[in-house]
Parts: C-alpha cells; sequence; structure tokens
C-alpha cells in the first residue's frame, strides 16, 4: 500500500456518553483541591447580543506570571459543578492539560441549565449577513469570545474552542464566521445532521431506543434557571426490546410514557421527511472558508455520532480546501479517545493503546502548537489519519477516502453466496418473511440503552434467523481491505406498500480462530460486524418526499452503510445480511404506506413477504471501495 504506516492500535474499554459528551466527572475531595490550588474560579452572566445572559464559569491559573490561551467549551449538558468554590474533576479535554495553567472557560448554552434564553436543538445557523438581534451558535461563540478577551487579564489573544457530540456541534457552529481570536476548533464527534445521521436517525430512519432514552431526560421542561433538570420516567426494566414492543406504535409514546412533556419527540413526529426543519439544522452546509484551524476527530465504533465526522470532512475537503486541519479517526466508541487508552474493543485487540497516542502524539502537541507556538513533536497538519480496522494499523492519507481506491461490487448470488463476480443467470431471488411483531432485535445483549459494543458483536444471533438472507463469500485467498464508504443497491420486492432494508457488511473469522483479548471468547466462526446501514423504501426517489411502494412489484433501493476502514484477512469471509427489521435501534416500519408514517397506530403493522432479486438484470449488491 502506498500510504505511511504510523503506528499499530486498538481500542479500549467502552467510556460513559455522559461523561465525554462534556460532563466532566464526578470530583472526589483530592481532584478537587488539585485544581483549587492551581486555578481561581468565577461564575458570571456574559451578555450575547441580543441582550441574554449566559453562564459562564471561569478558571484562570493563580500563576499570573505568563500569557496564556483561553480554551471554551460551551454545552447543553450543564457546566456542572456550580458554586464559585466547587471545582470539577478534570479541566478540558485532556487529563494533561491540567497542568498547562491556560485559562479554561464553561458556558451552558442558551436556554439550558443557569443561562437564560431558549434552547433550540441543532441551533440553525443565520449566517453573516443575520438581521440586528439575530443569534446563533455561531454569534454566541464570538459574542463570548470577544467577552472574554476585553475581560481577562494574561491571556495570549488565542482561543481554542473544543467539545465533544453535541458540545462538538457548537464547536463546528462557532468556527463558521469566527472570531478573529479564534485560533483552533477541536470538534469530536461532532452532530451534523440529525436527519440523515447522528443521534436522532439513521438516513432518516428514527433511532429508537437512543433517542427516547436520551430526550425522557433531557428534553423535561424547566421554569428558569436550573442546576438540575427534574429526571424522566423510570422504565423499571433493563429488557428494552420487550418494553418498547409493549409501547406499540409510535405514535403511543407522546401520550404514553412521556405524558406529553417532551417538546422535541413532538417536532419529531411533525417532520417525518427531510424538510426545511431538519434542513436547516443541518450545519454542515454552512462550512465553507473556515479560519481557525481543525483538528476533526471521530471513532469507528461511535454508536452515537458516526455520521457527522465524516460529513462535516468530506464537505470541508470540498469547500473549505483552504483550512488548515486534520481529520483523525481511531477504533473508539463516542468520545472515548479524549480520555480511556482503548487497547481493546469487545472482543477484538487493537495492538496497543489507541487513545493513549492520540492525546499524546496528535492531540497536545496540535493544542500546544496552534494556541502557543510550541510545535515541538506535533504532527503536520493536512490530509487525514486512519485507523484500519482488522488490519490493526495507522494510515496517513492525504485525502479521505484515499486516492487511489478501486470500485468493486460484491454481488448476492445464487445459494447464498457472495462474490466479486456478476451474476450470469438471467433470473434469481430470494424470499424471506417480515413481521414487525418479532423484529430482529440489533444486539443479543439485554440492555434498555444504547449498547455501546453492538459494532463488532457476533451477527450470528441474526444469521440464524429465517428473515434474515445471508450471502457468504469464499474464503479468502488474499487480504481484501475496504476504504470508503459503503453502500448497497437492493433490487427489491414487497407484498405491502412500505419497507425497511437492513444490510449488514460482516467479516466472518476463520474456525479455528483463538481469543485476541485475554478472557475473551473464542472467535472460531465469529460474524464480526463491520458496518450496518438502513433504508426506508418511501425515501428511495429523495428524501424530502415519501412514496409508497407498489405492491409486488420490483423496485430499487439504495442503503448506505458509511465509510469503513477494515481489512477482511485472508483465511476470512465477507458476509452481507438482508433483513426488514433491526429493533429497537431503528422504529419499525408498519409495512403498509402510511402518509406520516410517525402518525401509525397499531392496526397499520402488517407481516409482508420481502423480495430480493439476484439474476442479471436485477443484480443486488454492495459497492466497495477497495485497496489495489
Amino acid at each position: 500500500m502506498a500510504f505511511r504506516r504510523v503506528l499499530c492500535a486498538v481500542l479500549g474499554a467502552a467510556v460513559s456518553a455522559s461523561v465525554v459528551a462534556g460532563q466532566r466527572g464526578t470530583p472526589d475531595a483530592a481532584q478537587q483541591e488539585r485544581l483549587r490550588r492551581l486555578y481561581i474560579k468565577r461564575e458570571v452572566q456574559l451578555p450575547m447580543r441580543d441582550g441574554t445572559r449566559l453562564f459562564t464559569a471561569i478558571y484562570a491559573p493563580r500563576d499570573t506570571t505568563r500569557r496564556v490561551p483561553v480554551l471554551l467549551m460551551r454545552t447543553p449538558y450543564g457546566i456542572a459543578p456550580y458554586g464559585a468554590d466547587a471545582y470539577p474533576a478534570q479541566l478540558g479535554p485532556f487529563p494533561a492539560l491540567d497542568e498547562e495553567g491556560w485559562i479554561f472557560v464553561y458556558q451552558d448554552v442558551r436556554g439550558r441549565y443557569m443561562s437564560d434564553g431558549y434552547y433550540a436543538f441543532m441551533t440553525p445557523h443565520k449566517g453573516p449577513n443575520r438581521a440586528p438581534g439575530q443569534v446563533d451558535e455561531s454569534s454566541d461563540t464570538y459574542d463570548t469570545i470577544e467577552w472574554v478577551l476585553k475581560n481577562l487579564a494574561h491571556h495570549n489573544g488565542r482561543v481554542g474552542t473544543w467539545g465533544n457530540s453535541a458540545p462538538g456541534f457548537m464547536v463546528a457552529a462557532g468556527m463558521i464566521d469566527a472570531h478573529p481570536a479564534h485560533a483552533l476548533a477541536y470538534p469530536s464527534a461532532p452532530m451534523i445532521d440529525w436527519w440523515l445521521g447522528d443521534d436522532r436517525h439513521m438516513n432518516g430512519l428514527f433511532k429508537l431506543s437512543q433517542t427516547y432514552n436520551f430526550l425522557k431526560n433531557f428534553d423535561q421542561p424547566r421554569d428558569g434557571p436550573v442546576t438540575q433538570y427534574a429526571p424522566g420516567p423510570n422504565p423499571g426494566t433493563t429488557d428494552g426490546y420487550a418494553w418498547h414492543l409493549g409501547i406499540g406504535a409510535f405514535s403511543n409514546y407522546g401520550p404514553g410514557p412521556l405524558k406529553n412533556r417532551v417538546a422535541f419527540w413532538d417536532s419529531i413526529i411533525a417532520h417525518p421527511d427531510y424538510d426545511a426543519f431538519w434542513q436547516s439544522r443541518a450545519i454542515w452546509k454552512h462550512a465553507k472558508n473556515i479560519k481557525p484551524t481543525v483538528l476533526l476527530v471521530g471513532g469507528w465504533y461511535d454508536v452515537e455520532d458516526p455520521y457527522g465526522m465524516l460529513k462535516l470532512n468530506a464537505v470541508m475537503q470540498r469547500e473549505s480546501a483552504g483550512t488548515k486541519r486534520m481529520f483523525v479517526v481511531g477504533p473508539w466508541s463516542h468520545g472515548g479517545w479524549n480520555r480511556a487508552d482503548f487497547a481493546t474493543f469487545g472482543a477484538f485487540s487493537m495492538g496497543s493503546a489507541t487513545g493513549q497516542f492520540f492525546r499524546d502524539s496528535i492531540g497536545m502537541p496540535t493544542f500546544r502548537c496552534v494556541l502557543k507556538d510550541d510545535c515541538r513533536g506535533s504532527t503536520p497538519f493536512g490530509g487525514a489519519l486512519m485507523f484500519e480496522t482488522g488490519g490493526n494499523r495507522w494510515h496517513r492519507v492525504a485525502s479521505w477516502p484515499p486516492p487511489n481506491v478501486e470500485r468493486r461490487s460484491l454481488y448476492l448470488r445464487e445459494n447464498g453466496r457472495a462474490a466479486f463476480e456478476p451474476p450470469t443467470a438471467r433470473a434469481g431471488a430470494d424470499q424471506y418473511v417480515s413481521d414487525p411483531a418479532k423484529p430482529v432485535p440489533y444486539t443479543m445483549g439485554v440492555t434498555f440503552g444504547f449498547n455501546a459494543q453492538y459494532p463488532t458483536e457476533d451477527q450470528r444471533f441474526a444469521s440464524r434467523r429465517p428473515d434474515v438472507l445471508v450471502y457468504r463469500s469464499e474464503v479468502l485467498t488474499k487480504d481484501v481491505t475496504v476504504a470508503g464508504p459503503v453502500s448497497a443497491l437492493l433490487h427489491v420486492a414487497s407484498t405491502g406498500t412500505d419497507a425497511d432494508f437492513v444490510v449488514k457488511l460482516v467479516d466472518q473469522y476463520p474456525d479455528d480462530a483463538p481469543p485476541e483479548v485475554a478472557g475473551g471468547p473464542r472467535l472460531d466462526g465469529y460474524e464480526r460486524l463491520v458496518r450496518p446501514g438502513v433504508a426506508r423504501a418511501r425515501w428511495r426517489r429523495g428524501y424530502e418526499r415519501s412514496v409508497p411502494l407498489v405492491a409486488g412489484q420490483e423496485d430499487t433501493v439504495r442503503v448506505p452503510l458509511d465509510d469503513v476502514f477494515h481489512t477482511f484477512r485472508a483465511g476470512h469471509r465477507i458476509v452481507v445480511q438482508v433483513q426488514s427489521t433491526w429493533y429497537p435501534a431503528v422504529d419499525r416500519n408498519p409495512q403498509r404506506f402510511v402518509g406520516n408514517v410517525y402518525r401509525a397506530t397499531n392496526a397499520d403493522f402488517r407481516v409482508e413477504t420481502m423480495t430480493v432479486f439476484r439474476g442479471a438484470g436485477t443484480a443486488s449488491r454492495v459497492e466497495l471501495l477497495v485497496l489495489p
């Protein structure tokens, strides 16, 4: 391969999403005392240009003999602990930053916790020509930086912004039309588009388990500034699969367990298609001519925001080519690269402590170089640093996807075969019965939340079901490395008028594969999930409007699976699974067309038969980018 191999690596234990999304842990007395010795804390209400006041905590170093950078994090998750003498467990995204003695600024975004105003999920961007008094996250970031520079002493005139997940969205929004002093933006697993991908949807399909679990707590109403929101309803069970089935149709949630108290749930119901409501919240559309240096980071195993990093990078490569930037993707779950070692993930070893490598070799050197001109040991910016799963190697590439990949199609063939050679028979098809009352689970684990380990789970629990089609390649005689976006083109028919199609790309291990992790399972025959994707047939003509299927008529559905960088090793097989339910990762399709699918009732659900065609004229296939 024509790449410079940088380092072998691996993913560590899963990190709590609440921690990496913006909260800084529960400090003990020793941690508080350590930070209290180093920093003076003050809490202020910063006025924005429309008069709204945003609650802000400032941690300034007690050593005032140096001029130092400012690190700003804006979050909807709260900047606890509140109180001028209450200190967190850590300042900044990396533990080592605590010792730098910089100025750390934390802010509750408008409408959340102790800040005034109204909180708009994925705040629509107004642009540089906004009318007087119009505000968004870009203007709030600008106004905050302006206040900090005018009112804080001993700064060096450079500000870095950082945040993971929703705070990552704040960083992405804030680096657009940026303040001149905004030198570095670190959007970590940023939310970029809540309909095409990330937390709330996957290609428009509602991410049921994850969204319910999040919004039932996060979107509880408040009467004014609060340091803690009232908890949402307690499901009283750990079996999310059974609990969600018991609720029934999507339309039952609002008046049922949510008690009509979660406003954004109602917004989702009102906007099933990719309409102006969602498009106005797609911050990637504004990522042009970005001025700050950008360190964009994400994880292959992120179950919350896997889409945002890829979309933002693609747009910036095209629309902001002059920006000094680097794109880094490792074998990590949601935001874990900021704190955990990630030497393993699930049953698999990655070869080294990849999280520590990122912090020591990329993260800290970048912050020091950009914000204080200390560039010793820093990596030259430009292009991407990407981890290859399966092969456990880092690659430095000029762009993503790599420029020398070849397009190849893996065809779904007769007798459950998958092959790179197209079918020769004129006709051929496979069928399965899809019953929404008995949906295929997305995980073999029993959990009410979202199983962070599912991205590499053994898929044999699904491949043995009669409502899942399975296609296997011959045993590979040489490595096959897939690098870039994956999608499936399915020629299908249904006896109903709507349908979902889930496609999973799977790496099947040899029958004699030993464990990779001490105490872990044997990997003999293990069917390792590489990347799933899902599409709803109603959007096969475009995401802006819903179009029913014609029952019994052949049609075409494209299923995006997002990007991978994975090597299927010699001795393994490439496996493709096709099914029509994936529960409760995404909501169930009634399989009968309803104008607004979220208003379907229990009576609308139907058992239907799905047909996947695989003849020469209707060759269903998975389209890959493969390294030569």
